[in-house]
């Protein structure tokens, strides 16, 4: 049992007997049953009150940081303990507690109080149930919900209610949502929903306003936002979350008890309210509800954690947000603004995600940190990434994560910039970096200039190179089909996902400064190439631009005339290619993509949470569909070659074709598959093994073409 879990626990036992001297000494065995519960306040006070059986009343609050217990005295009087060990008075206590709670010795952690009716009351309610969705069939491994228990630890920050946390990747079925909604009497729904859940969405959204006195229900997430007008018509009380959340559960909880009106909820889209595409911040006139930098502070409760890796699923977290650059297909609303936390606000939270991955010693000790750009900007990135590295890797953790590839190529720096970076590319190898996704996007500059990357096709190729010479591990994200674009432009993006002097042999004893100007030689190149195509670095194949309902590009795709009706369940609009041929393919490599996503998918997961030889395994049958894939991209430009574009009545015909093509390079993956899964999985055990056999044989059985969000595709 870690250090802080020993004091936490040595605390809680104090505060137990102080409260009510004449209770039992918790026991070893009781200690032991107590540890996993202190990441979720809902079960600790459960346990508690179970323990004390009804002596007095049990308040469990705060985040998991600085966890605030308090316990009814006999006779009304309470006692405050703060399980941090951290006394009273540093807490940034809300605005609501002045005058409702009084401590009696606020510089020491434990103290007796007093607590006004209405304070009791306020740290009971609301009661707060946020849901996770999630379609099991197209994800057969889960994700940390991140994005619920940022919100849960911004909501505990107030002190203000119960929070419970459902996401359906550990278990929770739709059905069990329902009876929460409807049986459970909540009084605040948050749903966090993301592309492709418009449709379980909706299900909850229909239960809770068909009630005869409904929860306020807030609905947030990345396609939510999307969908804003289209959801306040059909549901005119509904809340809309327009950005991350934290700010708004908490003016959410405000305004529940009467603090602030709705129209002073940050980030909120109500029936009435001026709309946008992004995050619309009004100026407040009372004082948050909790002082604090919620731009900073970007940390989750971890109530899910230990669900999530009982199931091998991933480990999340989060250090910046937003982007240094306004791609022209992201419509969110941080573009070209990027934030990131200070690494020292960090070890507390590694110790507590320690203390649960040590009760699972079979999964990978890697955290998947979700930043969009982790390196980001101002005036020293590199040494703030380092500074976050080091941290990561004193606590013992592998760590993987996303950057622009601008981060180790820009046209506007000099040689020694360029140098300085590949030394960073080393060092982080060095303290424990696993992977690092990269958005290439394109190896085209006119498709590039069109999407607004701020990048070119060589500097993209030099980036590549550079990664592959430092031997950094990565992928590699390209949009291969895109509405607006020719096929001159479709055969010089095949060409560039074949070309093979970007992957390049580690050079381990070189000097960066030779690997900076190597990478710039052809003759250097020729001599250094792996061989191997640059598609099988990429990570998912034959993606296909989405026009997302607010983007830039899906402006300049209505200017072209090209786009039709929304279709919210995957936040975008229905959109018709420039080149008939071309929307034909994309169409069918979406449904390639879709009838192998689930097995791809279950290899990726796999992956992040294996180690060693099993970890090289489970990859290299990636790379098997990789393959595949960019023969079908061959193919179907084959194909696009044998019609006339000024002939789009010949469509029919051209479908018919690529689906004979299709069926043929499946017949052929099917046998390669087989035999590429019994490799992989001779390196596998127990239920690594045991679900990598199940979604195989599901893959295998699979003899139709339909797509996932059937009827919706972009194409």
């Amino acid at each position: 049992m870690a250090d802080t879990t020993t004091a936490a626990l040595s605390r809680l036992a104090r505060a137990v007997t102080t409260a009510h001297p004449g209770s039992r000494p918790l026991t070893d065995a009781d200690r032991a049953a107590l540890a996993p519960l202190l990441i979720s306040p809902n079960d600790l006070r459960a346990w508690l009150e179970t323990r004390l059986d009804g002596e007095g009343r049990v308040r469990v609050t705060g985040t998991l940081d600085r966890r605030l217990l308090l316990l009814e005295r006999p006779g009304g009087a309470w006692v405050a303990a703060d399980l941090s060990g951290a006394e009273h008075a540093a807490r940034h206590w809300p605005r609501w507690t002045e005058g409702t709670v009084r401590l009696h010795t606020p510089d020491s952690w434990l103290s007796y109080a007093d607590l006004t009716d209405t304070a009791v009351e306020r740290l009971a309610r609301p009661d707060v149930h946020l849901m996770a969705l999630y379609h099991p069939e197209f994800f057969p491994l889960p994700r940390f919900p991140l994005g619920i228990s940022d919100v849960a630890r911004a909501a505990r920050t107030t002190l203000m209610g119960t929070v419970t946390l459902s996401d359906m990747q550990l278990g929770v079925t739709q059905e069990d949502l329902l009876k929460q909604i409807t049986t459970q009497e909540p009084d605040i729904v948050g749903i966090s929903a993301t592309f492709g859940q418009h449709d379980l969405m909706l299900q909850l959204l229909d239960a809770a306003f068909a009630l005869p006195s409904p929860p306020m229900v807030v609905a947030g997430g990345s396609l939510t936002a999307r969908n804003e007008r289209l959801l306040l018509e059909r549901y005119p009380e509904l809340l809309v979350a327009r950005g991350g959340g934290e700010a708004t559960i908490e003016g959410v909880l405000a305004h529940w008890h009467g603090d602030i009106p709705r129209e002073e909820i940050p980030g909120i889209g109500y029936t009435g309210a001026a709309r946008g595409g992004g995050m619309a911040i009004g100026r407040r006139r009372t004082a948050k509800p909790v002082a604090r930098d919620t731009s900073n502070d970007i940390l989750p409760e971890l109530d899910l954690l230990p669900a999530t890796l009982t199931r091998h699923g991933v480990a999340q977290l989060e250090t910046s947000r937003g982007c240094t650059n306004t791609c022209s297909f992201c419509p969110r609303g941080h573009k070209g603004l990027w934030a990131g936390a200070a690494p020292g606000q960090l070890p507390w939270i590694l110790d507590e995600l320690g203390q649960v991955f040590d009760r699972h010693p079979n999964i990978s000790r890697t955290l998947y940190l979700v930043d969009e750009e982790i390196i980001g900007a101002g005036p020293d990135p590199a040494g703030r990434v380092l500074q976050l590295a080091h941290t990561l890797h004193e606590a013992g953790f592998a760590w993987e994560s996303s950057c622009r590839i601008d981060q180790t190529v820009r046209t506007d720096q000099d040689e020694a910039w360029h140098i300085e970076r590949a030394r960073m590319w080393r060092t982080l190898v060095d303290l424990g970096l696993r992977r690092m996704l990269f958005g290439v996007e394109s190896g085209v500059d006119s498709i590039l200039a069109r999407f607004n990357k701020e990048t070119t096709a060589e500097q993209n190729a030099l980036a590549i190179r550079t990664l592959s010479a430092l031997d950094v591990p990565t992928r590699y994200t390209y949009i291969t089909f895109d509405p607006l674009m020719s096929l001159k432009e479709l055969k010089a993006t095949h060409a560039f996902q074949g070309r093979t002097d970007l992957l390049l042999r580690p050079q381990p004893g070189l000097h960066a400064r030779e690997i900076v100007r190597g990478v710039r030689d052809e003759e250097w190149v020729a001599a250094h190439t792996t061989g191997r195509p640059l598609h099988t670095g990429i990570s998912y194949m034959l993606v296909s631009m989405e026009c997302l309902i607010g983007a830039a590009y899906t402006r300049q795709a209505a200017a072209a005339g090209l786009t039709g009706q929304p279709e919210p369940l995957m936040g975008r609009v229905s959109c018709r290619y420039r080149d008939w041929r071309i929307g034909v393919a994309s169409s069918w490599a979406q449904r390639w993509v879709d009838r192998h996503f689930a097995l791809d998918y279950t290899f990726k997961s796999l992956e992040k949470v294996l180690d060693g030889e099993p970890r090289h395994a489970v990859r290299h049958a990636r790379v098997v569909l990789k393959d595949a894939a960019y023969e079908v991209l061959g193919d179907v430009i084959d194909a696009i070659e044998q019609y006339d574009l000024g002939r789009p009545e010949q469509e029919a015909a051209l479908s018919a074709r690529i689906e004979a093509a299709l069926e043929a390079r499946a017949g052929m993956l099917r046998g390669r598959m087989a035999t590429t899964v019994a490799e992989a999985g001779g390196h596998l055990s127990g239920e690594h093994a045991a679900t990598l056999a199940r979604e195989h044989q599901r893959w295998a059985s699979a003899t139709s073409w339909e797509l996932i969000n059937a009827g919706e595709s972009c194409a």
